[in-house]
């Protein structure tokens, strides 16, 4: 089995948005049984909390399915569970790289799933309100990751 996990700050609008597209693209895949998705945040403003209406609206009208996803808050025990963890920007990486137990070796910055683009860092909606922009990313990047992950079952 592998394990994915993406990480934001709060995990109401980045994270959520990927581990759903990331489940729905696996579901897809017919790969439920060899793949686990999953989201956290380094903050815990949010613990317990379904995705922000941005996210859920983006979703619904996506057809992909965000049930039984709340905000929860990255834990140190996570770097034991987790073969790959997927943070959205550098302010996520640094928080993340200060828990006991980091394994830097297990973390990916999103935007180098898609080094072609301009982006090095997935903008926050919660802020920018532009949630269409980073469904866009996490539609591209989620299909990179989906990828390299099959590679490596095969």
């Amino acid at each position: 089995m592998v394990n994915v996990l993406f990480v934001c700050l709060g995990n109401i609008c980045r994270s959520p948005m990927a581990e759903a597209i990331m489940r729905h693209k696996v579901k897809e895949a017919g790969l439920e049984n060899e793949i686990q998705v999953d989201s956290a945040g380094t903050g815990d403003w949010h613990v317990g909390h379904i995705p922000h209406e941005g996210t859920r609206e983006l979703l619904d009208r996506h057809e992909i399915s965000y049930e039984g996803i709340q905000a929860r808050q990255l834990a140190s025990t996570d770097f034991e569970r987790f073969d790959y963890m997927v943070v959205m920007d550098d302010s996520n990486w640094s928080n993340v790289t200060k828990l006991p137990g980091a394994k830097e070796n297990s973390l990916i910055k999103f935007m180098n799933l898609l080094p072609e683009h301009e982006l090095k860092e997935v903008p926050d909606p919660y802020y920018t309100g532009n949630f269409d922009q980073v469904y866009e990313l996490m539609e591209a990047g989620c299909d990179v990751l989906l990828n390299r992950i099959r590679k490596e079952l095969n």
